[in-house]
Formats: C-alpha cells, structure tokens, sequence
C-alpha cells in the first residue's frame, strides 16, 4: 500500500503545493481557531492524545497538511488511505494490521481517510466497530457537512474540527514561503512579481492555498524557455503571465456540497430580507459556478409562498412566469428572467404566514379529532348516522359567507393564520379577523343561550339550535349590537374596559383595538369559553391580550376587592354588555337582577366613567301572531286571535294567570319586563341613564323541532297560554301554518332591543 506521507519521497518531487505542506503545528496558516496556541487540537496533538476527529472545510484550508502534521509528531503507528480508491477490503486489510500491531506491540493505529464522504454506507460502516473499540483513531478529511455526508455513529464518535477558508494575508504569506524556501520552493532563484500580480493570484484563489500554489507555481516555471534556471538567476513574472497561470477565480462551490447550500441559503435569506443587492450577488455567484438555473428557480418559487406568502399573492405568478420564459430562451439571455424573478422577490412585501401550517400539522399529530358531523360526506350515512345534517351553503348568504364551526370541537377557539400587515395580506386582515370573531360569538353564544322569546325550550339546544342560529345570519345582528354598543360607549386608547358577560367575545376584540394602551378585562361564567376565548387570545401579543376571569354568573360583576384581585384594579373606565340578563339570575327575577348588577357597576365606575348595554325584552321580540298575518298568508281572524293571546300573555300581571299562576311576580317579570323597568333599575343605583330602542331584523331558520317545542303546551309558557286562549283546534291550525311556511326557508324576524348608556350622577 502507499503511503501518502512516506518518508521516501524526495523533499523536491511533486507539484508545488505539495512539497510546500506544513510539517509542523506552526506552518499552518489560517487555522489559529483550532490549532493556535492553548487550543484543544493543538494540545492533543502535542501530548499525542489525540481521539477520532473529522476535518470540515473548503478545499485548499490544510486538512491533509493537518494530518501530515500528525504523522509527523505521533508516536503511533499512521497509514492513509484515499476514499476514491480504497473499498471495504482495503478498509479491513488497514483494520487487520492495526489489530496486530496492538496485540504484538501495544501500539496504537492513526488511520487518515481523506474525502471520507465519499465512502459509501456499508464502507464507513466497516470501520465503525474498530472505532468505538479503540482499535484505530480516525481522521476523516471531508468538503462536505459530517452531520449530512458522514455516518451518524461515526460523527458522534468524533470531534468535529471545521477549517475555514484563508484570507489574502495568509494567501500572501503562503506565496511568500514559496518563494522564499530554498529546498521546496524558489528560493534559489531571484522570483519577482510585477506589480498587481501576486495579489491577482491571491485574490482568484478565492482562500484555497492549493490553488494559489498550482498558479504561482504554473507562474514562475513557464516564465522562460526551459526549468529550471541555473540558480541566482531572475525570474520576473508579468501581469499578464499570472493572468494566463489562473484565468478563472477559484469558485468555492460544489453543486452536490456545502458551498451549493449554503450559497443558495445566502441567496434566500438575502430574499427575506429584502436585500436586492445581496440578491444579485449570491445569483450571479451560482450562475458564475453553474448552478443548475432550474434549482434557482425552484428555491425561488418556494419562497414565493415561505417568505412572501399572501403579501403578494402575484409573487408565485412572477417567479412561474420567468421561469417558463427561462425554458424557452435558455442563456445567456435567460438571465434577465432569473433576475426578474429575484428582483421581484426581494422588493416584494413579506409575510410568512404560510408557515401557519405546521401549527396545524403539529396540532393534527397532538390531537385526532373526528370530523363534525355538519362536514362528513352526505352522500353515505346521511339517514343512519345524520352525515351532513346542518351544513350551511356559504354562497346561499350574503357575502357567500356564513358563521358555522369548521374545527373540531375539540380545537374551538384554536387559531392558526394570523394575516400579516404587509401588502394584501394586510388589505385582507380586518375582514379575516372580523369573519374569526363573528363566527366565534355565534357559536359560543350558542352554548350559553337560554331564551330568547320563543326560544326557552331545551328542544332548541344542541345542533337544531346552532343550525338555526347560523342560517339565520345572526352575525348581522351581532355586527349591529357591537356597533351600537361602542358608538355609545366611545372608547378612548388609554381607557380600562371591562366586558361582561363575554362568553361570546364579541365586545372583547373590538374593545382590545379601541383601548390598545389601556386594560380590557373579561368576565366568563363557563370554562369552555373561557379557554375558547383565552386560546385565540394567545395569537396576540402578551401585553395586548384581553384580561379573562370566571366570575359568577352572566349578570354578576365583581365588587372593587375581586376586581382588584382578578384584573390588578380595582375601577374601569368603561363598562359594557351584550345581552347580561339573558338566563342566570335573570330568569327568575330580572328586576331584582337589574339592581344588583346596577350597584356593583356604580361601584367599579371610575370619575367620568360610562356604562352602555343592550338588552332585549322578552315583550319587545317577535310576535307569532306576526309571522302568521304577514309571512305565512293565515287568515286574518286566526292570526287575530293569536295576537290577542300573546298581548295577554306579555301584559304586566297576565302571564301568571293563563299559565296558572306558577311563579307569581318573580315568574310573571320574566316575560313581561320591559325596557323602562333595566333604566329605571340603573338610575335608582345612582346613574343619569338615556334609553334608545333598536329595530332588529335577521333571517331566521325556523325548524320543524323548534315549532313543536314552542306549540308544547305542557313545556313552554307561551303555548300553554295561547292555547288556553285559542282552544285546541286553532292551536293546531296556527301550528300547521307555521311549519308549512318555515318549510320553505327562514323568515323575517322582527324585534327591538334596547340600548342603555348609564353615567355616575
């Protein structure tokens, strides 16, 4: 076997570069970060105790001169062999005489593999176990990244040492040791540069001391007519001559290693960072090594959607485009199409919300939910398991838009894309956000609902109830009431709100952007929309997010003492609500409700402080009656008489008596309320209050279920009453004329809410 540091070589055969290898420690240029003075490398290889290493680094950075270096300060025995060449049974040979070199003399084995990473999976692993075992210790030579090119036993069964390409100072001191060594270099000879021209050298090496030497050395012995001369004599190398000794620049870039990465990673990260200089540079250094154009324009196109994203959608268009017209043109003129699509690109707005989903993809390995029952196919099962059953056909509605939950249960609330600022992604956002909280309020004001008007039987809960709430558009309604409330409440930037009731979040968003440097604080009453509502509220920035606390029941606020505890303060600016009255307390004695809740807001109030709500009276919302007369063509005298059983039914002191008196004032007040009765409550509490009554309308889906519940006179007041009024066979009759109009789709439903705006007197 050769020996690639055999002793027999004489000191001037060889090229140049060769003979010119460092032979110890202090030769080595460039490298003081690994073997300077004090440094591990450099102190293991002094005490001869030196492990399995891999040296990583560019070509012309000294591996090999590193390993010579070994060879000739060790006292174990070193053999060598070169990964292009040798195969396992080289590998087993070397292997063999180690062991019996350490079972005769007790001497260890260095054994160099240079290109290591050429060897393939089953050589690197014949050599593995002799390895671990101590038997050899390797040094690997590599160009390549270890951690990619290298077996994964082997890299953690050695120190990695990277060298670094030398700079021109260490390329001129390297050409001046050439020059000057009078046994290996040319030292016998007066070598003379015309201006310019070592440092053109040095400078197209591009930090590769082998290719320096190869120039300088093609430089300096092609200069006369024959080598060498007798000594003494002067050698002048011309401009011209170092020119014609390296004509290209030493390009440090492998399109299948490292420096073809990691210039392409500089050509990316120079995109994201919207760096048209850079850009250009990093191109032209791949198109200059002839990187492969369709590469570029793949990496290219993966940024298009990674860093620019729905900034600028046009970006994948842009960089599809030119490389089509790249296909067809080919170079040198396809440049232009290359620097069309990097240009875009890098002046191109960025977001890099595409990367929303690997969120999701870690959610889906997290957690398997089903798929909701609304979104299965209903093509198979639709009878036997209800498949399908409840999907709402977005483009039926307006705005081909309708609030209905897609996640699954499970995921309610969980937030992915958050749209960026940038370009059209930022024209987009407020739409996207809005849509997210609209859908949210009516899906979690689903699971808090108790009546409303018609709506008090527990027949209208669950999946009946949510499909009637999202085809009937109520995210409409739910705009109007935030709307009304905040035009009401004017909320400043600087002001502390507090949201009750917020098991929607409807007022909750809204009022984090109008109070952005001040407090919102939340009040929940059900665990599952607190986590909902906390759950979006991570995707916010931790000093913008609102503030959530459980607290009681829909109608109950916190005393000072509890708010200082839950929200670090003890008063707010601004109070409001949305429906606080709807069930809790409420139900059984609204007024007494009113009371409470107007107190303990007068005492969280600060100076100059405001309160604003909206509440719907039961005897405000829409009347059967009017749904028979106008919507569904029942005759005049039937509708007549449903009529004047809803007004005796909704009549202060009325209810109690049809539906025979259960309940007494407290069970009457639930039905009979009215709007003077909430402002009344507020101004005994201490507040100037100005009431305002708002129209409502919204397409409601009236289900077959929904009308049976309502027309159960032995469950729902109201059918017991305007049964005890119409007698048995018009009750049916208005019930028939009802199903067979709702039939047909969701009708117009009419009602008045009112809006309260309560100041401390």
């Amino acid at each position: 076997m050769s020996d690639l540091f055999g002793s027999a070589r004489a000191a001037n055969a060889g090229p140049l570069a060769d003979r010119m290898r460092p032979r110890v420690l202090d030769d080595i240029l460039g490298q003081d970060r690994i073997v300077g003075p004090g440094r591990l490398l450099r102190r293991s290889i002094q005490a001869d105790r030196l492990s399995s290493i891999l040296l990583y680094g560019p070509p012309g950075t000294g591996k090999t001169s590193l390993a010579r270096v070994v060879a000739n300060s060790t006292r174990s025995h070193f053999e060598s062999l070169n990964a292009v060449l040798a195969g396992v049974k080289d590998v087993r040979e070397a292997i063999a005489r180690a062991e019996e070199r350490q079972k005769l003399y007790g001497r260890r084995t260095i054994l160099f593999v240079d290109e290591v990473h050429r060897w393939n999976k089953a050589q690197q692993d014949a050599l593995l176990p002799w390895v671990e075992n101590g038997t050899v210790i390797l040094i690997g030579a590599t160009t390549e990244n270890p951690f990619f090119e290298v077996n994964r036993a082997l890299v953690s069964r050695s120190r990695i040492f990277r060298l670094v390409a030398l700079t021109n100072e260490d390329l001129l001191e390297t050409a001046r040791r050439a020059i000057a060594d009078r046994e290996r270099g040319y030292g016998r000879w007066k070598v003379e540069f015309e201006e310019g021209a070592l440092e053109h050298l040095v400078d197209m090496a591009n930090g590769d001391a082998r290719s320096l030497l190869n120039a300088l050395e093609l430089a300096v012995e092609t200069v006369g007519e024959s080598w060498p001369p007798p000594d003494g004599s002067e050698v002048r190398v011309s401009f011209a001559a170092a020119e014609e000794s390296i004509q290209r620049k030493a390009v440090l870039y492998d399109r299948d290693g490292d420096y073809h990465f990691d210039t392409i990673s500089a050509f990316i990260k120079s995109v994201r960072g919207s760096d048209a200089d850079a850009v250009l540079y990093w191109l032209a250094k791949m198109v200059k090594a002839g990187e492969d154009p369709s590469f570029i324009f793949r990496r290219m196109m993966i940024s298009a959607g990674e860093d620019v994203g729905l900034a600028d959608p046009n970006a994948i268009v842009i960089v599809q485009a030119c490389a089509a017209a790249f296909d067809r043109i080919g170079f040198p003129e396809g440049n232009f199409q290359l620097t069309q699509a990097a240009l875009y690109l890098a002046t191109a707005p960025k977001s890099n919300t595409a990367l929303a989903f690997f969120d999701a993809m870690a959610e889906v390995e997290k957690e398997d939910a089903e798929v909701p029952d609304h979104l299965r196919d209903d093509h198979r099962d639709k009878e036997g398991f209800g498949h399908g059953d409840g999907y709402i056909y977005p483009h039926a509605y307006r705005e081909h838009w309708a609030a209905q939950r897609y996640l699954p249960k499970a995921l309610a609330g969980k937030t992915f894309y958050i749209p960026s600022t940038q370009g059209y992604e930022g024209r987009i956002r407020d739409e996207v956000l809005r849509k997210r909280e609209i859908q949210a309020a009516v899906l979690l004001d689903e699971l808090d609902e108790d009546t409303e008007i018609l709506s008090w039987s527990s027949a209208a809960s669950g999946r009946e109830a949510w499909r009637r709430r999202v085809e009937s558009g109520r995210s409409a309604v739910f705009l109007a009431d935030r709307d009304a409330i905040f035009a009401a409440a004017r909320v400043a930037r600087d002001q502390r709100v507090l949201v009750a009731a917020a098991d929607d979040g409807l007022l909750v968003w809204e009022a984090s952007r109008a109070a952005s440097e001040g407090l919102v604080a939340a009040l929940a009453c059900r665990n599952e929309a607190e986590e909902t509502l906390t759950r979006y509220a991570s995707t916010l920035d931790e000093i913008e997010r609102p503030v959530f606390a459980m607290f009681g029941g829909r109608d109950t606020l916190p005393g000072q003492g509890d708010s200082e505890k839950l929200f670090g303060t003890p008063d707010f600016d601004r109070i409001i609500a949305r429906e606080p009255f709807r069930g809790g307390t409420a139900a059984g004695n609204p007024v007494a409700a009113f009371g409470l809740f107007a107190a303990r807001a007068r005492e969280l109030l600060a100076a100059g402080g405001v309160l604003v709500l909206i509440q719907s009276p039961p005897s405000q919302g829409e009347r059967i009656s009017r749904v028979l007369a106008e919507e569904c063509g029942a005759e005049t005298e039937l509708a007549g008489r449903v009529a004047a059983a809803e007004e005796a039914f909704f009549a202060p002191g009325a209810a109690a008596a049809v539906v025979g008196g259960a309940g007494g004032d407290a069970g009457r007040a639930r039905w009979t309320w009215t709007a003077e009765d909430l402002a009344a409550a507020f101004r005994a509490a201490g507040f100037s209050v100005e009431a305002s009554m708002l129209e409502r309308t919204e397409e409601r889906l009236v289900t077959e279920r929904e009308a049976a519940a309502w027309f159960d006179a032995g469950k729902s007041p109201w059918g017991a009453a305007v049964l005890a009024s119409l007698g048995g066979p018009d009750f049916a009759r208005a019930r028939e004329v009802l199903e067979r109009r709702a039939a047909n789709g969701p009708l117009p439903w009419k009602w008045r809410t009112v809006l309260i705006r309560a100041e401390p007197v």
